[in-house]
């Protein structure tokens, strides 16, 4: 009955990490209707894990459980959109400010992700690079080493993916605009130039939101 239990919630996980990194940031995936097994024969697991982890994914509010007709990708709303914003902006600003005041500033590492970035600049590789993209903004976060508030920004990270493929979509040149909008970033951490680097964060933001917000 152990190891049955083991297999289980492994299988769950298996299915919410399918879900939430591959399913729900596909653009073309967004207000669809989802098949269980379509989903289990893909990861090669049994429906009820799959039935599990669409449960995870509604408590999260990424889908929508419509009774008779199953499990719905939910959008993102406009307000949700804001609010993913803000509360990057809030968290982002608060990094910038402590690892500027301390002098430790990842700056070496969030140029290496930019030259990833740069080589990922082919429309079949926008997921690839929000992933990096997430990446490079999760390791200013991570860099002040409070791990509640690593836990707490990981949080966003379905929602920060999608919102990021979908601007990609919107917007022809936003991937350019992106490495444009990061390295004004990395730039004043190195100068060590908290206050523009808050107001590179914000700026890039922002543009993020209004790509969104107009398409």
């Amino acid at each position: 009955m152990r190891g049955l239990g083991v297999a289980v919630a492994s299988g769950r996980e298996k299915a919410y990490s399918y879900l939430k990194d591959t399913v729900l940031t596909d653009p073309e995936m967004q207000g669809t209707f989802l098949s269980e097994q379509e989903i289990a024969d893909r990861i090669g697991v049994s429906r009820t894990p799959i039935r599990e982890a669409l449960l995870l994914l509604a408590a999260e509010d990424l889908v929508e459980l419509v009774p008779k007709r199953g499990a719905r990708v939910a959008p993102l709303t406009g307000r949700e959109i804001r609010e993913l914003m803000e509360l990057r902006g809030i968290v982002e600003r608060y990094a910038t400010q402590e690892l500027v005041a301390r002098g430790n500033a990842p700056v070496q590492e969030l140029l290496s992700l930019l030259d990833r970035q740069r080589e990922l600049t082919g429309p079949d590789q926008a997921r690839e690079f929000i992933a990096v993209d997430h990446h490079f903004h999760s390791t200013l976060v991570s860099a002040v080493g409070n791990t509640l508030l690593d836990r707490h920004y990981d949080g966003l990270r379905s929602r920060q993916v999608r919102a990021g493929v979908v601007a990609l979509y919107n917007q022809q040149g936003r991937q350019e605009a992106v490495l444009t909008e990061h390295r004004a970033i990395v730039d004043a951490l190195a100068s060590g130039d908290a206050r523009a680097a808050c107001a590179a964060i914000d700026h890039h933001l922002e543009s993020t939101l209004k790509v969104l917000l107009a398409g």
